[in-house]
């Protein structure tokens, strides 16, 4: 089960750095996987203190908290 929550929290990871914010709704559409799944890994991201939750009205946004550095070109 680790490996799948930690697979996920790769692709929560890569949706927030290829679109930016997000909602809960939105990640899960673009992911597919089922709501507990999802929630696993963002807690595995925030456990890692790699997201940011901005509470809405109804709902959350998450975002990175810092945007991917760029390898250095040799």
């Amino acid at each position: 089960m680790d490996q799948e929550i930690g697979k996920t929290a790769g692709e929560i990871w890569r949706a927030l750095n290829a679109h930016g914010e997000l909602t809960l709704t939105k990640l899960q559409k673009a992911l597919g996987v089922s709501a507990p799944l999802m929630h696993w890994g963002i807690g595995w991201l925030a456990r890692e203190n790699k997201i940011e939750l901005m509470e809405e009205k109804r709902s959350f946004r998450l975002r990175l908290k810092e945007p991917p550095r760029m390898a250095a070109a040799s």
